[in-house]
């Protein structure tokens, strides 16, 4: 009996083991929101504009992507919303778990898996002659039939659903003056607010605050901290100054001439380790803002684990 007894106790353990396993393996799975395995793209013969760009970011990380000018980085973010077909000779775009593209042909149910995402775009791609409200209620139009979308006809709900996106980004007071009367920083909060209405599980944010002055710089950012914190939304954002990396972001992927040649901890970027990446470049996207040097040690506060460096 003592034997029977041992060998239901052995095999009652090999089976909690074999489920933990299975289940740290399921949640490894889950979490993978963004994976991007060996992309290339060439607009010209011989000129890769993105050489081998591979990383993987999980559900919930909120990570900046940084680098120069024609480093690559609006490419890299076009290419994981779908936008642009890769090269031939590249792997694979998953979102989700779901194909976005691979070997340089787009998935057939890539609109459906583009639904998960909100591109928050740098020069904000907001309608000037529509109201704020109508503009941040188009984030539905993948959700609802087609004739209420080309006839702007929205549900009492549904301009609930915006008026609260409103809210949280702080323009609510504006939801019905035309999109033209606000200023930049509002204008990118407006396509924030759009993002949310949709429900977007990851924001690509493409230089969202290239153009904006400092004080609008922080609130946009702000903004989309807290939209990570809060909603647990994956949040990628290209950057050109690494100071907003640096604040807002535990985690960074660097690029430069199209290749990623770091991707860790963001509070590892010294000013001495970026002139190790990027030699006489390194000026180029990097700031002096004390303001914004003060705060990282405070902000940059994030459950996360962050991934071992790579270099290049």
């Amino acid at each position: 009996m003592h034997d029977v007894r041992m060998h239901i106790g052995i095999c009652a353990n090999i089976s909690i083991n074999l489920l933990s396993q299975i289940m740290v393996f399921d949640k490894k799975v889950r979490d993978e929101m963004i994976k991007v395995d060996n992309l290339n793209k060439s607009f010209t013969p011989g000129e890769r504009v993105l050489d081998n760009i591979s990383f993987t970011i999980n559900e919930g990380e909120m990570v900046a992507l940084i680098g120069a000018s024609g480093s690559g980085k609006s490419t890299l973010i076009r290419h994981i919303a779908g936008l642009v077909k890769s090269d031939a000779d590249s792997g694979i775009i998953s979102v989700r778990d779901e194909t976005m593209q691979a070997k340089g042909r787009l998935a057939r149910n890539v609109r459906k898996v583009r639904a998960d995402i909100g591109v928050v775009f740098q020069q904000f791609n907001l309608v000037n002659r529509l109201s704020v409200l109508t503009n941040v209620l188009l984030g539905l139009l993948g959700q609802i039939p087609r004739w209420r979308g080309n006839l702007g006809v929205f549900t009492h709900a549904e301009k609930r659903r915006a008026m609260h996106a409103l809210q949280r980004v702080g323009i609510d007071r504006f939801a019905s003056q035309r999109a033209s009367t606000l200023s930049g920083g509002q204008q990118q909060r407006a396509a924030i607010a759009r993002a949310i209405t949709q429900g977007a599980k990851i924001i690509l944010a493409d230089e969202p605050i290239a153009s904006l002055d400092p004080v609008s710089s922080r609130k946009v950012m702000e903004n989309l901290k807290h939209l990570n914190a809060e909603d647990g939304v994956t949040i990628l954002v290209s950057l050109h100054q690494v100071e907003y990396a640096t604040t807002y972001c535990p985690r960074t992927i660097a690029m430069r001439e199209g290749r990623v040649i770091y991707d860790g901890p963001s509070d590892a970027l010294t000013p001495d380790f970026l002139r190790t990446l990027y030699g006489d470049v390194a000026a180029e996207i990097s700031l002096q803002d004390d303001d914004l040097n003060q705060k990282s040690q405070t902000q940059n506060q994030q459950p996360q684990s962050d991934p071992a460096p790579v270099y290049a």
